[in-house]
């Protein structure tokens, strides 16, 4: 179920002769680069007691010294006792919005004396430098990229903002309760061999009596960067910290999925009495859609103004919980939660690899975190496999 050739975390030691170190203000003279650059930096911050994606340009802006507690149906910010920028783990969203909007305008045209005309998007829009990108969340923009760009027909709008921006990445040092990107081999540190397109990705270090980050090199105009504010390379005992720093995130994950034989055991338990049990509980709010870093599912919206002058056609997030989202002549094809749960986790964890050749789960705990009704995707998969055990309904009997 993890990505083909995902690598194991590196070890202490690990040798990356390009790699360079920054100070606080190095990492402020990143930020200034970019900003020259015409880049709309968008970077972690502190709003209404979570950690939210917004445009820095500052690293005041950034959650200095907040950690964030997380379980099921819980998320709690607390104050670190360090000055750690990046010392928190999954926020409450991914990367998605920024290139896939909750919302966005298709196509608007008004009434002329000669008919109906389509208005012209002039494109005038500032390339986006994304800051802070977690390991799990760069995993679920590699996903996008094959869902939204890889097939018959690309989504423009999409690729267009994923080809000019610049990504950012940095590796989880404190995962949450509800993490378990290590079961999905997404994390926690960014890694090039796994094939998702990044800038610069950084380690944060605190020990030693001084605040620094060792920067991996991913791209030329990432070097270049670094170039031009004079980062100089991460000597050895950096390099080894910064691999102890994911060696450590990587055990201490609050989560587990055993992926073994999954995508079968999802097949077969189709009529599993799990299904009814968790249907009792979930209220078919879509927040876990909401959240989710891969999910895609949209639906549109035809408006016009009071006059019926102005028309237009606007694309929204949708969700499969919602009973009109399957609504076809005739009727709801999924018309319970219970149809609905299993349709979710079985697409996220089974027929999504049949689709895109890998999960669409990266492991980064939000639909756990942000359930009202605190259900947990590794519990129920592990209670689908008891059952099956105790059935006798094993994988290969799917």
């Amino acid at each position: 179920m993890t990505r083909e050739g995902a690598p194991p975390v590196s070890q202490p030691g690990t040798q990356h002769p390009a790699d360079r170190v920054v100070d606080v203000a190095g990492l402020q003279a990143v930020i200034d680069r970019l900003l020259d650059r015409g880049y709309v930096v968008v970077g972690p911050t502190v709003r209404s007691g979570a950690i939210f994606n917004a445009p820095v340009t500052r690293v005041d802006d950034l959650p200095r010294g907040w950690g964030d507690d997380q379980d099921a149906g819980r998320y709690r910010l607390r104050p670190r006792d360090d000055e750690a920028l990046f010392g928190f783990a999954a926020g409450a969203q991914s990367a998605k919005p920024v290139f896939f909007p909750a919302e966005e305008v298709l196509w608007r045209g008004h009434r002329t004396k000669e008919g109906f005309e389509v208005d012209d998007d002039d494109g005038d829009h500032a390339p986006y430098a994304l800051l802070g990108v977690r390991s799990c969340d760069l995993s679920a923009v590699g996903i996008h990229d094959v869902v939204l760009t890889g097939r018959l027909h690309s989504d423009v709008a999409y690729a267009a903002r994923r080809t000019a921006a610049f990504v950012i990445a940095v590796t989880c040092s404190d995962p949450s309760g509800t993490c378990f990107c290590v079961s999905m081999g997404t994390g926690p540190r960014p890694e090039q061999s796994r094939g998702v397109p990044y800038d610069l990705s950084l380690t944060e270090l605190l020990e030693g009596g001084s605040h620094r980050f060792v920067v991996e090199v991913a791209s030329e105009r990432g070097a270049e960067l670094l170039d031009e504010i004079g980062a100089a390379l991460a000597p050895a005992e950096d390099v080894a910290a910064g691999d102890r720093v994911a060696a450590d995130a990587a055990g201490r994950m609050g989560r587990r999925l055993d992926t073994a034989g999954l995508k079968d055991l999802l097949y077969a338990g189709a009529d599993s009495p799990i299904w009814d049990d968790v249907a009792t509980r979930c209220l078919a709010c879509g927040n876990c859609t909401a959240v989710c870093p891969t999910c895609f599912c949209t639906t549109v919206e035809d408006v016009t103004d009071l006059t019926g002058d102005v028309a237009g056609r606007t694309r929204v997030w949708d969700s499969c919980f919602d009973a009109d989202y399957s609504w076809i002549h005739g009727g709801t094809v999924r018309a319970s939660t219970k149809a609905r749960y299993r349709q979710w986790m079985t697409h996220k964890l089974a027929s999504w690899v049949d689709q895109f050749g890998t999960a669409g789960c990266v492991g980064c705990g939000r639909c756990v975190t942000w359930c009202p009704a605190a259900i947990d995707i590794t519990a129920e998969a592990a209670a689908l496999r008891a059952d099956a055990e105790r059935t006798g309904r094993t994988e290969s009997q799917s």
